[in-house]
């Protein structure tokens, strides 16, 4: 079955919110985000990058800031394709779905940010369109957050939610452990 990784808004945005002291999950991501991309790399599978580009200029991912930028680490390489988004999927108004089917792709797995927004919409989508889909629970992260509850989740507990939800429903999550061993 071929299958691509899609690596979602590894992007600068995520690094400045890191580097404020913002609480999130999985400090390992990075490095398993490295460990994936290394290994598609090195057999040759197909790798798709996906970045967000905020519509208001006051959007730290919007195309002039800083935030918009690649992490270092996850940049693309090559003739690796780039996906330029606008909302949360990386499936909405985008070439993502034409492109892989035109590849016959059919399996995705996904790492990248956040646990609970865009890599989670993703995998969501993925699913939908009727893709098989992996998510990898130790290359994405989550950031703490209060709901409109006042409620406050701690990064570790919605990661493991989104994680929860995920499972099962829409496909399977695995370590990047478990994903390189397959």
């Amino acid at each position: 079955m071929k299958t691509a990784l899609l690596v979602i808004d590894v992007q600068m945005a995520l690094a400045h919110e890191d580097a404020t002291g913002a609480v999130r999950s999985c400090p390992e991501a990075a490095d398993n985000i490295g460990r994936l991309l290394d290994e598609f790399r090195t057999k040759g599978d197909k790798v798709i990058h996906v970045h967000h580009h905020g519509l208001d200029p006051e959007d730290p991912f919007h195309v002039d800031a800083p935030g918009a930028a690649v992490q270092p680490f996850a940049a693309p390489r090559g003739d690796e394709a780039v996906i330029i988004k606008h909302v949360s999927s990386a499936f909405a108004g985008t070439s993502l779905e034409a492109d892989l089917r035109a590849e016959n792709i059919e399996r995705v797995v996904i790492c990248g940010a956040t646990a609970n927004h865009c890599a989670e919409s993703a995998a969501r989508s993925a699913s939908s369109l009727g893709f098989e889909m992996v998510y990898a629970s130790d290359a994405v992260w989550a950031y703490e957050a209060i709901g409109p509850d006042g409620v406050s989740h701690s990064a570790e507990q919605i990661h493991s939610v989104t994680l929860a939800n995920l499972h099962g429903e829409f496909g399977a999550v695995h370590s990047t452990d478990t994903i390189l061993n397959a």
